[in-house]
């Protein structure tokens, strides 16, 4: 079996606060790997929101589990807007977030996304997740927002595509 390599696609680190981050012209390539460290600029927990192709669509699925070390959960959630799933620890803490996109270039199936994620915070903890984006379209851009603040500077995500 031939040993996987990350292919660096794009890196965006901010140098000032920000709402979005937006890969875009993303090249046919059949897996994709986005890693962030990030923080938002607030002083409470706020999620993240993950789309691609500018997609707002209910075409989003996914469950989930979490634990803080004291009480684990987990959640299925579906036809929401965007992945929603990750939290962005405020900006006195940064986390970890690693979306694994498979078969993105496919045009023949929807896509499949897993998520791992340690926000440093007590509250949260350590999160997973598998999604599904219910579209068959390759994936062409991927959009990243927070819901209430914003990303804070110094925030870093970059892009790679994976070949086998």
């Amino acid at each position: 079996m031939p040993t996987a390599t990350y292919t660096p696609l794009a890196t965006v680190t901010l140098s000032s606060n920000a709402s979005s981050v937006t890969f875009s012209s993303i090249p046919a390539i059949r897996d994709l790997v986005l890693v962030a460290a990030c923080k938002s600029t607030g002083t409470g927990e706020t999620f993240g929101i993950l789309r691609f192709n500018s997609d707002s669509g209910n075409n989003y699925n996914r469950v989930q589990a979490f634990n803080s070390g004291s009480s684990p959960s987990s959640a299925a959630v579906s036809n929401e807007t965007g992945f929603f799933g990750w939290n962005v620890p405020i900006s006195t803490t940064s986390g970890q977030i690693i979306f694994q996109v498979m078969d993105a270039s496919a045009t023949d199936k929807h896509k499949t996304v897993l998520t791992r994620f340690d926000s440093a915070s007590a509250n949260i903890g350590v999160m997973m997740s598998a999604a599904r984006w219910a579209n068959t379209s390759a994936v062409s851009a991927i959009a990243l927002t927070i819901n209430s603040d914003q990303f804070a500077s110094g925030s870093t995500f970059s892009l790679y595509g994976v070949i086998a």
